[in-house]
């Protein structure tokens, strides 16, 4: 039986922006500042949209859902990069960035079955404006809704399975040159 002599990818060290230290305050802050507004802009506008009842119609559904994953999206990145501005280690766990490629790939591909459906709503709205309520009913819109999320589901579970293949760092010819190494 022959043994294989690997060793576990645990961390990555995440490189960031090539600056200066002195500008880590400053891109902090600015980065801070542009959260802030997104999330405050996509929580102001969920709000809104649930609270007001002339606002229930396919239109708004579908971006009150779209202002939900943005914030989705922008809190997956960037409360990290934040705290890597600040902190000295910039390191990552391999988990910890597979959960975060996970979370991306699903707001990232939701919104993008979230664009398309809401174009589609907006299609009927002006070339059928007529039959719009019958065609746009609430149960297609709900339906739309649904395949959107299912389906960035199940790219981002694609994309992650091919990710968990991979080998980082040419990883198994480190570990043979250690071996070497050590054998001399």
């Amino acid at each position: 039986m022959a043994m294989k002599n690997e060793t576990l990818l645990t961390e990555f060290v995440l490189t960031g922006l090539p600056c200066q230290t002195e500008w880590q305050i400053f891109l902090f802050i600015l980065f801070l500042g542009i959260y802030l507004v997104t999330i405050v802009g996509n929580l102001g506008l969920i709000t809104l949209i649930r609270n007001d009842s002339h606002l229930h119609i396919p239109m708004y559904l579908f971006l009150g859902n779209l202002a939900f994953v943005d914030t989705w999206l922008s809190s997956t990145v960037t409360p990290k990069m934040l705290v890597n501005f600040l902190n000295m280690s910039k390191m990552i766990t391999f988990s910890e960035c597979m959960i975060q490629f996970f979370s991306f790939a699903i707001s990232a591909t939701t919104e993008c079955f979230l664009l398309a459906a809401m174009a589609y709503d907006r299609y009927v709205a002006i070339c059928k404006p007529l039959p719009y309520p019958v065609i746009m009913t609430n149960r297609l819109c709900f339906q739309l809704l649904v395949l959107s999320f299912v389906g960035g589901f199940l790219h981002a579970l694609i994309h992650e399975s091919f990710l968990f293949r991979l080998t980082f760092c040419n990883q198994k010819a480190s570990v043979i040159q250690k071996t070497n190494d050590k054998n001399k």
